[in-house]
Formats: C-alpha cells, sequence, structure tokens
C-alpha cells in the first residue's frame, strides 16, 4: 500500500487503510472500492491524499506533473537551499514543503 495524491486517484482503486476528515471522523473505510461519488466525498472534505491497495510508498518525486521533469525539480530544489538551510529537511514535513516549494517554482519557471 502507498500513499497517492488525490489527483491521482481513479474509480475503481481499493482503499488500503480508513480515511478520516480532519476532525478524525470516518469518511470512508478500508475495502471499499471508490467510485466517482467517494471522489467528491474525498474532494469535498479536503482529503489530500490515501492509502491505495497496489500501490508502493515510493519516492513523492517519482509523481511529477507531465509538464516538469525530474531534472527540473531538482534544479528549484537547489535554487532553494538557501532558504531552507537553518531547517531539517529530513523532517517529513520539511522536506514535504521544500518540495512543494520546488514544484510551484518550476511550474512558474515554464510560463
Amino acid at each position: 500500500m502507498g500513499l497517492t495524491q488525490i489527483d491521482n486517484i481513479e474509480v475503481g482503486m481499493t482503499l488500503a487503510s480508513d480515511v478520516h476528515d480532519r476532525t478524525g471522523r470516518l469518511l470512508l473505510g478500508a475495502g471499499v472500492e471508490l467510485s466517482q461519488k467517494h471522489l467528491v466525498v474525498l474532494r469535498t472534505w479536503g482529503v489530500m491524499e490515501v492509502n491505495i491497495v497496489g500501490t508502493e510508498d515510493d519516492d513523492p518525486n517519482s509523481r511529477l506533473p507531465a509538464e516538469i521533469t525530474h531534472e527540473q525539480l531538482d534544479a528549484a530544489m537547489a535554487s532553494l537551499g538557501p532558504l531552507f538551510c537553518n531547517s531539517d529537511v529530513q523532517h517529513p514535513v520539511m522536506r514535504e514543503l521544500l518540495r512543494l516549494a520546488a514544484l510551484r517554482k518550476a511550474t512558474h519557471e515554464l510560463c
């Protein structure tokens, strides 16, 4: 099982674990095969990612938007390095923040 971003989820995928909203209320249980209605519910409640059966928890950089290459993302991360020099980028939250900032920078450089 692996975390999959909501934009990469498709109808027919199966949840590997329960999905809760921000307050801890159960939205969908493990084992549910997702329908279009389920996807609407997840987006409505602000769920950003869920555990999907059959996916691996791999490097988040392997799930890039089609218009951004790994090289562009690496360059954006390197240019943002000085802004994160006093942060522990090995911490999951900081690592994700750096990744999101690099994605945004790489996307804006395309324009």
